[in-house]
């Protein structure tokens, strides 16, 4: 039985993703760099400007709070933690090394992509003209400001939309099987929801905020739904692993169309 398993993850194919196809991803690639172009050509900062001031104006103590206690949900070094003890736990449950390899993907993924543009793009935030560096409102907006230090100019894209994306997207993934291991069900719809919900909230409350420029969160979300689509294609139970991980590379996802004898682990816990 060994052999045949072997040889159908010899064969691994990518996961189905909807919308199925790469169209979609050349298409928020192709919406991101062309968000990037626009913005780096002066472009979009009336837009950005007006959904600043709104924002300013329209923030009472109350929503202040609220926003900012909703925003928690976009933290990236919580949810990597989160995401990481899940995968964990779920590795122990079914003795495999598997459920740990999603959020160890993800952070590579996330840590070579968010953070790097966000030094390269250099844009600081909306708050920028009334704490440090104190710049003046017109140019708390244009890309590229080197001269700046890099602490002072990291919003674009936001890492808090793009990071829940991704984390929460790996959240639903190892979610699913954690609870089939105690007999219980997770509803597509909760898990949609799950996927769905903390990243548009996120998005809300961070341009709400101040923290992000509309333009800076939407951004986040383009490059959060690409990584996204990425990680969704990966057949995390087909992945070749060394030979001494023989003992614990039992699947975990429990893909539809699997057949052999080893998609029923969750059914076991030792």
């Amino acid at each position: 039985m060994r052999e045949t398993t072997t040889a159908v993850r010899g064969g691994a194919r990518l996961r189905p993703v909807r919308p199925a196809g790469w169209w979609c991803d050349l298409l928020l690639l192709t919406a991101l760099v062309g968000l990037t172009v626009a913005l780096a050509t002066d472009h979009l900062f009336g837009l950005d400007r007006a959904v600043a001031d709104w924002a300013d104006a329209h923030r009472p103590t109350t929503a202040y709070w609220v926003a900012r206690v909703l925003n928690l949900l976009g933290q990236g070094s919580p949810l990597t933690l989160l995401a990481a003890a899940l995968g964990v736990l779920l590795a122990v449950r079914l003795r495999s090394v598997r459920p740990v390899l999603p959020p160890v993907v993800a952070f590579v993924l996330t840590y070579l992509t968010i953070g790097p543009l966000k030094v390269w793009t250099a844009r600081p935030a909306p708050s920028a003209s009334i704490k440090e560096p104190f710049l003046p409102p017109e140019r708390t907006l244009p890309l590229f400001q080197h001269d700046l230090p890099v602490g002072y100019a990291q919003s674009y894209p936001s890492g808090h939309v793009a990071n829940a994306i991704v984390w929460y997207g790996v959240l639903a993934l190892l979610l699913v099987p954690l609870l089939r291991t105690v007999g219980r069900r997770m509803p597509p719809r909760l898990v949609t929801a799950v996927r769905v919900v903390p990243p548009l909230v996120v998005l809300c409350t961070t341009t709400y905020l101040g923290w992000h420029w509309l333009t800076d969160s939407v951004a986040g979300l383009l490059l959060g739904l690409l990584l996204d689509r990425l990680l969704r294609r990966v057949p995390w139970d087909d992945l070749p692993l060394p030979g001494r991980l023989r003992d614990w590379d039992r699947p975990f996802t429990g893909d539809p169309g699997r057949s052999h004898d080893e998609d029923r682990p969750f059914t076991s816990g030792t």
